[in-house]
């Protein structure tokens, strides 16, 4: 029995043998490169998902990275926006809860802001405002205009040359003369505007408060500042330049403001009008020459335009490009339309350094004050800026004046 089975046993080993034999080689690499590419592609399988979840770091990496970094833009949006709904508040309503309890405006309203219950305006308003007088055709375009915190501004101008002389070597010395220091002081004075709209406007969510408010502040400051700036008196109010006195060019002295006189009383001469235009650009001196600036209103400018040389060319030529001023005689003219018209005895045109000559001071702050009582059922804003101005610099403006002498 155990021959029996092991001759079996043999034989099965002998056909397993048979069988191997039997494999052709071209088998057996078909079955090899099968296993490599299902290894293959295992390892691509387990790389692809390695990179999925690197590619997930990072973005979640990128994501916690990027978002404090945002622009500046929305980060001043954001740091404004309880300040703007506060002001919104404010207009709108009359609750000022929201503004007593606002931080970033402490300081400036604390200092700024009176006991009648008036607050700062918001930034953007302000900045609207100031952006909208300085576009305004007035003085204020070509003067010097400064921030001040105190009530008055001070300006020490030195109007005197300090003596010298040439000396030999073995001569004595003598003393020169000094240069003498004005002080020229700006008072500020209240400017206020009293714009007023219904409450059913203000209650409209979609109205814009801000835009309304700065048009109607800008207006009303731009025609009163450009006509104090001119012909102001003084009196709670700035000194106009033309109210400052005036003398005859050939006697001029400091503190006063020289003019050229025309030669006609009321009108430039018939047979050589541009005589007294040459003679108003070369009685300023040399280094307030070049930057000097024609003012004049716009009847004036409407005579002046028409004059012409003695070759029949014109003196006055339009700006070339959008925004440039027209030029007389080659420099700027500024149209204010508070210049008196061409008459008797008037300086209608004034030609001089305006940045030199004429100071405008102000407080950077503007305050509003909210009335809902005295015109029902309208609102009243009262807003109020402090301005000052004044001629600091006698020597920098010239005048023409309409008459004989």
């Amino acid at each position: 029995m155990e021959h029996v089975q092991s001759a079996q046993a043999h034989g099965t080993d002998a056909v397993r043998d048979t069988a191997a034999s039997e494999v052709s080689p071209m088998a057996e690499v078909s079955a090899e490169l099968a296993a490599f590419v299902r290894e293959i592609k295992g390892r691509e399988a387990a790389m692809k998902s390695r990179l999925q979840q690197q590619e997930e770091r990072i973005q979640m990496l990128d994501r916690k990275s990027i978002s404090p970094a945002r622009p500046a833009l929305s980060g001043a949006t954001v740091e404004a926006a309880p300040h703007q709904k506060a002001f919104d508040a404010y207009i709108r309503t009359g609750d000022d809860d929201a503004l007593r309890g606002l931080q970033i405006e402490e300081k400036a309203m604390s200092s700024a802001v009176a006991a009648d219950g008036g607050y700062l305006v918001d930034p953007q308003t302000s900045e609207t405002v100031k952006s909208v007088l300085k576009s305004q055709a007035s003085l204020r375009a070509v003067a010097s205009v400064v921030s001040v915190e105190a009530t008055a501004y001070d300006v020490l101008v030195d109007f005197t040359e300090t003596d010298a002389g040439w000396v030999s070597e073995t001569a004595d010395q003598t003393e020169t003369g000094t240069a003498q220091i004005d002080r020229i002081s700006i008072a500020l004075h209240e400017l206020s505007a009293l714009p007023k709209v219904s409450q059913r406007l203000l209650d409209d969510s979609a109205f814009d408060i801000e835009g309304w408010l700065a048009t109607r502040i800008a207006d009303k400051f731009a025609r009163s500042e450009a006509a104090a700036f001119v012909t102001g008196d003084g009196l709670d109010k700035p000194t106009g330049f033309l109210t400052t006195p005036q003398v005859d060019e050939a006697v001029w002295t400091w503190g006063n403001l020289g003019y050229v006189p025309t030669g006609v009383d009321g009108a430039f001469s018939a047979s050589a009008p541009a005589d007294a235009l040459v003679d108003l650009v070369y009685a300023l001196g040399a280094r307030y020459r070049a930057n000097g600036t024609f003012v004049m209103n716009s009847k004036t400018a409407g005579v002046v335009r028409k004059i012409k040389d003695a070759d029949g060319r014109f003196l006055w030529s339009d700006g070339l490009a959008a925004g440039e001023p027209a030029r007389l005689l080659g420099y700027p003219v500024l149209i204010a339309e508070d210049m008196p018209d061409i008459a008797s005895g008037e300086a209608a045109i004034a030609f001089g350094d305006f940045g030199a000559g004429y100071t405008i001071a102000e407080r950077p702050d503007l305050r509003i004050l909210r009335d809902p009582f005295s015109a029902k059922p309208n609102v009243l804003f009262y807003a109020t800026k402090r301005v000052g101005g004044g001629v600091t610099d006698f020597a920098a403006i010239k005048l023409l004046k309409f008459a004989v002498s």
